[in-house]
């Protein structure tokens, strides 16, 4: 019997996006008969541990990336946090040369963990951010991107090439020299019927401080609402736990399963316009409102950018009140927007080199 390609997977634990968006990926490489090794830290090698229980894992070396608690030293945190990441992309990168021996590791797929990457067998990088905004300083940090980018084979951006894309400028204004494959939409749901049984989900997630801060405003403004609530903290532990707090069902984390028959279930979704999300909601054709995580350029840009199409209204954090869905109504929400994998595509990349 032939022996199974192994394809080393390995997301950046910064948030669950870059987990959850690769979880579409893992389950074509299994039914296409590959193994993958899935490779990461924190909360999201957790969530796959418990969407991949039979799966081999590997933890990296941690960013440990945190926010400032106020955006107006955003920057300053990031740039204080620069040495150690770079020291972190270097650690990856060596421990890469062991997985490959250990694993015999035929190809790499790193969704934004620019240190797990070989000269000696095909490497592609899952990014949305080929243009990575940072304000003034925005053509430095896109030029920093390129940089380690452009040590990858392949750059697949999960969004479509020209019309109907959802990233705007950030995965179409500027590209690294290597080739840049365009996959669609990348999701782990579906869309399918289901009955409207809550009249918000509060989708939380992110880095901390700023994801607490955000859960004490919503579980505050929406104390006095008495229509069916349901928050999930998007915080990854060894057991699932749900909690009312008054009338608010409150979930620590849901499987992909639960969070999918949720939001399908939910008439609107109040979360962070984080990227991965809004594939998620595009997917599903929902009605959504977000707040941008304080000083993240691109949360922000996206928000104003689905505002500006009338797909779904956004505003500051510390500016929240409740009374601002009252108006959710008068803009469009996403249509559904089908995925568009080219999975011939992604297998004949392995077999390069």
């Amino acid at each position: 019997m032939k022996e199974k390609q192994r394809i080393l997977v390995a997301p950046l634990n910064w948030g669950l996006g870059h987990a959850t968006r690769c979880i579409p990926i893992i389950k074509i490489l299994i039914e296409q008969n590959f193994e993958p090794i899935l490779a990461s830290d924190g909360a999201a090698l957790a969530l796959l541990q418990k969407e991949f229980p039979k799966l081999n894992f590997v933890n990296l070396p941690s960013y440990n990336i945190t926010y400032s608690s106020t955006s107006i030293f955003f920057k300053l945190t990031m740039l204080w946090q620069l040495r150690h990441v770079l020291k972190t992309i270097k650690l990856e990168h060596e421990a890469v040369k062991k997985i490959i021996n250990d694993y015999q590791i035929c190809a790499i797929i790193s969704d934004n963990r620019f240190g797990v990457v070989s000269k000696n067998i095909p490497c592609a990088l899952i990014t949305h951010q080929t243009t990575v905004l940072s304000g003034y300083t925005t053509w430095i940090s896109t030029k920093i991107n390129h940089y380690y980018i452009n040590k990858f084979n392949e750059c697949w951006v999960p969004d479509h090439d020209k019309t109907h894309n959802l990233s705007g400028i950030l995965g179409h204004a500027s590209k690294p020299n290597i080739p840049v494959r365009y996959l669609g939409p990348l999701s782990r749901f579906s869309k399918k019927p289901e009955n409207i049984l809550y009249d918000y989900l509060l989708l939380i997630s992110g880095p901390e401080p700023q994801r607490t801060v955000l859960e004490k405003i919503l579980l505050t403004e929406f104390e006095s609402y008495h229509g069916k609530v349901v928050l999930v903290r998007g915080v990854v532990e060894a057991h699932q736990t749900m909690i009312t707090v008054g009338h608010i069902d409150v979930y620590n984390f849901l499987t992909s399963a639960d969070l999918e028959t949720k939001i399908l279930q939910s008439k609107i979704i109040i979360a962070r316009p984080g990227y991965t999300t809004i594939m998620d909601l595009a997917i599903l054709g929902k009605t959504a409102f977000f707040i941008p995580t304080p000083g993240q350029y691109e949360q922000l840009y996206l928000a104003k950018r689905l505002e500006q199409l009338n797909i779904a209204p956004f505003c500051n954090q510390h500016h929240f009140e409740i009374k601002q869905l009252h108006d959710i109504h008068t803009y469009k929400g996403f249509e559904i927007t089908p995925s568009l994998l080219d999975y011939d595509t992604l297998f004949s990349f392995f077999k390069r080199k």
